[in-house]
């Protein structure tokens, strides 16, 4: 070991060579410069860097060897390799021996992945060129180092032709023998290759032994001799000049991208040019530049490829590298000229054309957004673009259909460069998972997936998730569809697209329905999402009416006196007594323990009818459809139905103290009129809160009510309910008047409900003094029959003073009395009469006519002007403002 370590690298590596080949030191000269160029260069492989992958790829081959027992104990090896820190570099470890591995008698046809893009796009037919040499990424696009080691070396043939390689995806090969004239293939004993067994064995074994020599001036001997004498003449007395075969070796260079001797890239104008110092004919310069334009279409779109593969943002979509053995059989006829090689790659010019425009196309485009580009470039209508672009779509739609059916399978996301249509927000709670943690990257939408189709994907992986996370349903996803198997290759995604409204439309439509439907079952089986809809009708919209009158009742003596004396414990207790005592107690128990009652912020001067609010605890799943929003607009919408409702039930209690003081206050004459008048003001406030009852009642909630119903039925998935339940709220909370642009209507119908609270105490003040005022007269006529009967005086003048005087103080109130009636009044009908005028101006049709019906009679239009446009010239008044 000592020894070894005194060596120098060079001497080892000669000795690795002797070794290999059994030669001597001087017999494998050749052998050693190649090896030493393979080490000394920055050959790199076009895969990712991936320990893991590439353990897995050698367990797969010995699987696929039926060497399950060797597979198991690599993975043992593998494990405890990792467990020690003995290695640093095991992925180059790991690849070496998967390198090392594959059976050195097959061709080496493995390509990088730009090469087999093209080995792939270009058919192999008679007029497709037969020259496909490829080099490894990491090689730079000129080659200044080749000279010098063709000096080096003193051979012309070991940096020329010998020195295009094919290089696959395990690092570079050697050149067939074949591709230098007059090179005779050297055997190797079978003993001998199957001793070695790798393919860095059959490299070196294969390098050529020998090359012709050259002459002075670096041409082979064979090439000179074919020389005219008055062009060698010319040489000797340094007049340059070339001959086409020289020139056919440097466009081979110039194909892939690497500077000739002759021909070599120009960058003030940015092409591949003869040197002006070397003497060639006008029509080999022309011919020349013209196979040279391959060479410049080969480096742009060399350029982009290089700087995607090594940019991991640009993330899979982008990676056109492909692990299938298809490789380019490369061969060279001896009378190549430049001619037949135009000829030959006439087709893969037109090509590389169209590839170079696509990588023109396709900057800055990654994912979804660089497959919509290959897909609209693909709309032309020469077939064989056509299906180059077709072949290249197939490659890049790969990795989305894969993301797809990952997502709508398995509901996983693993989209790592954010190329996948659809976006995952980790910060989001579970909560909001619905509404907030999944959405459309629509600049990654495809453009031969429809908008319809993304959002079905969409919904189902977040339905997956859905159940997973929130609903705690551990169905596999397998049980809920029927899973199909994934696109194996880019053969199956490309077979897949093409029938976009077939088989892909079947698919996505198959698992949206059976997935939705799962879903939908689980909440309403399990959580009871519609019966918690009907609840949120029956109490917060006051739909259960016998509930809520009795309701009412109990509460009057608690909510009448002031807000801050009121306790929620109380109110709790009188809730749960309206339960027991109405149809209520039929519903089910985890309805009933939702239902609760919320005391609102109280404000200075508030009593308990202005704070109390029923309210319904949501969480879990149905909280999802009834979010805090919708909550919010349930709060707003029951405190005005609680209002309309109370003012329906204070001209109730109007109307009983009427009837019940109708007869007692007859015998007090000179109350008359002011009873008359109670009960016209009384009426008219009857019928206005009886025609708005209506109308939020049967036009607005039931209406509404009836339209949610039917949609939430006939809904396919969860989105569609909360769809058409944002739209139910909605669309209460506009023709309830609590929206921005009804905020003038509501103000004035507020003053309505002031004024009908107002004409209460008026009217319940004015009872109390009459029936007071009734009280002390009947007793006095009492007192005066009781003192007849006994014989005395019924009263005395004193006496019969003080009552009279008492009854003319009362009388000269009566006046008072009506005039605070009249000025009630006037207010209450200047409210509704702006209410009215309000209502006739407004864009919603159904609120003019509650205009007409609040003024059946038109008395109010016959003293508002405003009033006495009709519907139709309020609209056309309208459609010519705007």
């Amino acid at each position: 070991m000592a020894s070894l370590d005194q060596k120098s690298p060079n001497v080892l590596l000669q000795s690795l060579c002797c070794r290999i080949t059994g030669k001597s030191e001087a017999d494998v000269a050749h052998q050693f410069q190649y090896a030493v160029r393979v080490i000394g260069s920055n050959y790199a492989p076009t895969i990712e860097r991936d320990e893991f992958l590439v353990s897995e790829k050698i367990k797969k081959e010995l699987v696929r060897q039926r060497r399950e027992a060797d597979a198991a104990l690599f993975s043992e090896l593998h494990r405890k390799l990792q467990s020690q820190g003995v290695l640093k570099n095991r992925w180059s470890i790991l690849y070496l021996l998967l390198s090392l591995s594959e059976d050195p008698r097959k061709p080496p046809n493995r390509v990088a992945n730009f090469t087999t893009l093209f080995a792939q796009a270009l058919p192999r037919d008679a007029h497709s060129t037969p020259y496909y040499c490829a080099r490894p990424q990491s090689l730079p696009l000129n080659y200044p180092d080749r000279t010098q080691s063709a000096q080096s070396s003193g051979s012309m043939g070991s940096s020329g032709i010998s020195s295009l390689g094919v290089y696959a995806m395990n690092g570079p090969t050697a050149t067939p023998p074949s591709i230098v004239p007059g090179h005779q293939t050297q055997v190797v004993g079978d003993s001998l290759r199957q001793q070695l067994g790798s393919r860095l064995a059959w490299n070196l074994s294969a390098a050529p032994p020998s090359v012709p020599t050259s002459t002075s001036k670096g041409l082979p001997n064979s090439m000179t001799r074919s020389v005219p004498r008055s062009r060698r003449d010319c040489d000797a007395n340094s007049c340059v000049e070339i001959s086409e075969a020289s020139l056919v070796r440097d466009i081979l260079y110039v194909f892939q991208g690497i500077d000739g001797k002759c021909v070599k890239m120009s960058n003030p104008e940015n092409c591949y040019k003869i040197d002006a110092k070397i003497a060639v004919s006008k029509s080999l310069r022309d011919t020349v530049s013209r196979l040279a334009e391959l060479g410049w279409l080969h480096n742009k779109v060399r350029k982009y490829t290089d700087q995607r593969s090594l940019d991991r943002a640009f993330g899979l979509v982008g990676q056109l590298q492909v692990e299938d053995d298809q490789g380019v059989n490369l061969g060279v006829d001896s009378n190549l000229t430049l001619r037949r090689l135009l000829v030959w790659t006439y087709d893969p010019k037109t090509r590389l054309k169209t590839l170079a425009a696509l990588v023109d196309h396709c900057q800055g485009r990654k994912g979804g957004e660089l497959a919509s580009a290959v897909h609209a470039y693909g709309k032309t209508g020469d077939p064989y673009m056509r299906a180059l672009v077709q072949h290249i779509l197939s490659l890049v739609s790969h990795p989305i259909l894969n993301f797809l059916y990952r997502w709508i399978y398995d509901g996983e996301l693993e989209d790592m460069y954010h190329e996948f249509f659809v976006a995952s927000d980790p910060t989001v709670k579970t909560d909001r998972l619905w509404h907030d943690k999944y959405t459309l990257r629509k600049s990654m939408i495809p453009s031969f997936i429809t908008r319809d189709q993304a959002r079905k994907v969409l919904l189902i992986g977040k339905s997956i998730n859905f159940l997973h996370q929130v609903c705690h349903d551990r169905t596999p996803p397998g049980k809920m569809i029927a899973a199909s198997k994934s696109a194996d290759s880019p053969k199956d995604a490309a077979e897949l697209f093409t029938d976009l409204e077939g088989a892909f439309q079947g698919k996505i439509d198959a698992a949206y329905f059976e997935t939705s439907k799962y879903l939908l079952d689980v909440l309403n089986k399990n959580y009871f999402l519609l019966e918690h809809m009907k609840a949120m009708r029956r109490y917060l919209l006051l739909g259960q009416g016998d509930f809520i009158r009795h309701l009412m009742d109990l509460l009057k003596p608690e909510l009448v006196r002031p807000a801050t004396t009121l306790y929620q414990h109380n109110l709790t207790g009188i809730l749960e007594t309206a339960v027991r005592a109405t149809n209520a107690q039929f519903d089910s128990p985890e309805i009933l323990k939702r239902l609760d009652v919320r005391l609102l912020e109280v404000s200075p001067g508030d009593t308990g009818w202005d704070v109390f609010s029923l309210d319904y605890h949501v969480d879990g799943p149905i909280a999802t459809v009834f979010t805090r929003e919708c909550m919010s607009h349930y709060l707003r919408v029951f405190n005005f139905l609680w209002r309309a409702k109370r003012m329906e039930y204070i001209l109730t209690d109007i109307w009983k103290g009427q009837m019940c003081n109708a007869k007692l206050l007859k015998r007090m004459p000179e109350l008359s009129g002011v009873l008359h008048q109670c009960h016209v003001l009384a009426s008219e406030m009857v019928h206005f809160i009886h025609q708005m009852q209506y109308y939020i009642t049967f036009e607005v909630l039931e209406c509404s009510w009836d339209e949610l119903w039917n949609k939430v039925q006939q809904a396919q998935d969860l989105d569609h309910i909360i769809a058409a339940h944002e739209v139910f709220l909605d669309t209460i909370i506009t023709r309830c008047l609590l929206d921005a642009n009804s905020r003038p209507l509501l103000n004035q119908l507020r003053a309505i409900f002031d004024q009908i609270i107002e004409f209460q105490n008026a009217q319940e003040a004015m009872y109390r003094a009459a029936l007071e005022e009734l009280q002390l007269r009947l007793q006095f006529e009492e007192r005066k029959a009781q003192h007849e009967a006994e014989g005395e005086w019924g009263v005395t003048a004193s006496e019969e003073e003080v009552e009279n005087k008492r009854i003319r103080d009362f009388q000269e109130t009566v006046p008072k009395l009506c005039t605070q009636l009249q000025i009630l009044t006037h207010f209450y009908q200047g409210a509704v009469q702006q209410f009215l005028v309000l209502l006739t101006t407004s864009a919603d049709e159904s609120l003019q006519f509650l205009s007409f019906r609040l003024d059946f009679n038109e008395h109010y239009k016959a003293r508002e002007p405003r009033l006495r446009l009709s519907l139709g010239s309020t609209r056309g008044r309208r459609s010519l403002h705007t």
